[in-house]
C-alpha cells in the first residue's frame, strides 16, 4: 500500500484520504491490525498547515538557563518568530528553539508565529520567572517499563531523535528521562546481574559514578538538549537503587549538584531501599525527610529542575508533596503490576483532585501503551511486547491521563511508535485538556457499577467531559446539564475525532463501547 509521511509519521495514503475528506460522516474511522487485533484509528491527522501547540504559560527561575522547544505541527519547514520576547532569550527561527537565561521576576506575554508554504498560525505563551515550575503537567517519556536495566546512552539518544521524528515533541511532549540503572553497583544484585554495570560507585572525591553504558553524561544532555529537548535522572534517598545501583544517602547536595552539571532537567526520586534505613514503620516525618533535603538541595542549583517523588503514595504524599520541593507525587504502587485495573487505579487518583494544582501534580504512574516490557518472578525483565490492553482501552487510559491532568510520561519502545500508538499518543485536543492552565483534576460522576463521568473545569468556562464504560457491552450514556450545573443550550465537541456534534438543551447521550470512552468539551453556546 502506498504511503507518506507527515511530520514524521508513516501513514498509509487511505487514512489520509480517510480524514481529510470533505464528505467525511461522524463515524469515519480506519481499522488496521495491530498486537494481533484490529485497532480504530479516529483522530484525525494534522493539516499541512502550521498548528502550535503546547502550554499556555511557562514556569521558570530567573538567571537559570532557558530551553523551549516551540511546540508545532505542519509540513516543514517551517520559519519561526516571536513578538515579545524578554531580553536574554532569542529565537532561532528555523527550528523554533528558544534558549538563553531566565529573565527577571515577572509575567511575559509573547507572541509566537509560525508560517509555511500552505499557511501560518499564531499563538500566545506567558511565561511566568518566578518561584514555580511545571505549571503544566509535564509530557516526556521515561525507559523503565521498556529498557529496565537494559538502558544505555545509546538507548536514550534512540529515544530523543524518535520523539522529534514521531512528530510527539510537534504537540508538547518535551522530557526524555533515564530510569534506574544509569549508576554503578557495588556489588551483585539480583536486578542487575550485568557485571558491566558492577564497578565503582563514586571517584576519590565522592562524585556518584554511571556505569559504562554512560561514558559521558554531559554529552549526553548536550545531544539531547540540541533538539530542544529536556532530559531527567533517577536517584534514590536510600543506599541503593531499587535495582541494587547506588543511590544518594548521605551525598544529597553532591548528587543534586553533580546532577545539574551533567545538564538534567528532571530527577525522579524513589523510596525502595531507605526503609531499611530506618528499620521501622515510618512516620510523616520519616517519609518526608528525604524529600526535604533533595528537595533543598535542587532549590539551590544554577538550574531549572522538575522534582518527581516516587514514593507509592505513603503517608498521603498529595497532601504535603509540593512543601517539601515536589512538583508531581506517585498516588500508588507501579501501575506495571495492576496494568489490569487502570480504571481502578484512576478513580483512586481522582480522589485526590483537590490538591492538583499548576506545579502540583498527582501522578499515577506512566502511560503504558505501544510496546511495553514486564517484570517476571524471578526478578529477570522481559523485551517489549504489545500491551495488553484493547485498544479502547487505551483510548481510556489517555483520556483519564488528560482529565485528570496527571503528567504525561510515555514508557514504551519508542523504536515502535506504530500508527495507533501515536494516534492515541498525539491528539492535541485532548492533550489540551491535560495542559489546560486552570490544573484542574477531574471529579467522578458514578452512574452504576460501570459507567462514570469524569468532569474537568478548564480555564475558558468549558468542560471536558469523559463518559466511560467499564462494562462489555456498548451501552448509552448520558450527561444532562444539572449534573454539570448548567442550564441552556450548549455546543458539544467529540475531542478524539476533533468533530463538533451539535447543540444540545438538556444533556447529551452516546452509546460508548465496551472498556471505552466518549470525551467531550462542552462549551456555551454562542450563536
Amino acid at each position: 500500500m502506498s504511503t507518506l509521511k507527515l511530520n514524521g509519521i508513516r501513514l498509509n495514503l487511505i487514512a489520509f484520504v480517510l480524514v481529510l475528506s470533505p464528505s467525511l460522516s461522524y463515524c469515519a474511522q480506519k481499522t488496521i491490525k495491530t498486537y494481533g487485533a484490529e485497532s480504530v484509528i479516529i483522530t484525525p491527522l494534522p493539516k499541512p498547515s502550521p498548528h502550535i501547540n503546547g502550554p499556555l504559560v511557562y514556569g521558570c527561575r530567573p538567571g537559570n538557563p532557558f530551553l523551549y522547544r516551540i511546540p508545532c505541527q505542519g509540513e516543514r519547514p517551517i520559519s519561526f518568530s516571536a513578538k515579545g520576547l524578554p531580553a536574554g532569550l532569542k529565537l532561532d527561527p528555523k527550528t523554533g528553539i528558544i534558549t538563553g537565561n531566565t529573565p527577571q521576576k515577572g509575567d511575559y506575554e509573547v507572541f509566537i508565529l509560525a508560517k509555511n508554504s500552505k499557511g501560518k498560525d499564531k499563538r500566545k505563551l506567558t511565561i511566568k520567572a518566578g518561584d514555580q515550575l511545571s505549571l503544566t503537567p509535564p509530557m516526556g517519556w521515561n525507559s523503565w517499563y521498556v529498557h529496565y536495566n537494559r538502558i544505555s546512552d545509546h538507548l536514550m539518544r534512540e529515544a530523543a531523535d524518535a520523539m522529534i521524528s514521531s512528530g510527539m515533541a510537534d504537540v508538547g511532549y518535551q522530557y526524555v528521562n533515564i530510569d534506574d540503572c544509569w549508576s554503578t553497583a557495588g556489588k551483585s544484585h539480583p536486578f542487575t546481574r550485568d557485571s558491566s554495570r558492577i564497578g565503582t560507585i563514586r571517584d576519590v572525591n565522592g562524585n556518584i559514578l554511571p556505569n559504562r553504558h554512560f561514558p559521558n553524561m554531559k554529552e549526553l544532555t548536550g545531544y539531547i538538549h540540541s533538539k530542544g529537548l529536556k532530559t531527567g535522572i533517577y536517584s534514590s534517598p536510600g543506599l541503593i537503587s531499587c535495582c541494587g545501583l547506588t543511590g544518594s544517602w548521605q551525598h544529597e547536595e553532591q548528587d543534586a549538584a553533580q546532577f545539574s552539571s551533567w545538564g538534567f532537567d528532571f530527577l525522579k526520586y524513589d523510596w525502595c531501599y531507605y526503609s531499611k534505613l530506618l528499620n521501622k514503620e515510618p512516620t510523616i516525618e520519616d517519609l518526608q525527610k528525604p524529600y526535604i533535603v533533595m528537595g533543598d538541595a535542587l532549590r539551590h542549583q544554577p538550574r531549572d529542575i522538575i522534582f518527581n517523588l516516587c514514593q507509592y503514595g505513603r503517608g498521603n504524599v498529595w497532601e504535603w508533596g509540593a512543601k517539601v520541593g515536589g512538583h508531581c507525587w506517585r498516588t500508588a504502587g507501579d501501575l506495571g503490576f495492576e496494568l489490569d485495573r487502570f480504571f481502578n487505579v484512576a478513580l483512586n487518583n481522582a480522589r485526590f483532585g483537590a490538591w492538583s494544582k499548576p506545579g502540583s501534580w498527582n501522578d499515577p504512574d506512566y502511560l503504558l501503551i505501544g510496546w511495553i516490557g514486564s517484570q517476571n518472578k524471578d526478578d529477570t525483565f522481559t523485551e517489549p511486547h504489545p500491551s495488553p490492553l484493547t485498544a479502547q482501552q487505551q483510548y481510556s487510559y489517555m483520556s483519564l491521563w488528560c482529565l485528570m491532568a496527571a503528567p504525561l510520561i510515555f514508557s514504551g519502545d519508542m523504536s515502535k511508535l506504530d500508527e495507533f500508538t501515536l494516534n492515541v499518543l498525539c491528539n492535541t485536543e485532548v492533550i489540551e485538556v491535560d495542559q489546560d492552565p486552570l490544573g484542574k483534576c477531574g471529579s467522578v460522576i458514578l452512574k452504576t457499577d460501570n459507567i462514570f463521568l469524569l468532569v474537568k473545569d478548564l480555564a475558558d468556562g468549558s468542560k471536558a467531559v469523559g463518559l466511560f464504560n467499564r462494562g462489555k457491552n456498548t451501552v448509552a450514556v448520558a450527561v444532562n446539564w444539572a449534573e454539570l450545573q448548567l442550564s441552556g443550550k450548549h455546543s458539544v465537541r467529540d475531542l478524539w475525532r476533533q468533530k463538533e456534534l451539535g447543540t444540545f438543551k438538556e444533556e447529551y447521550n452516546v452509546q460508548v463501547p465496551p472498556d471505552g470512552v466518549v470525551m467531550v468539551r462542552i462549551s456555551p453556546h454562542h450563536p
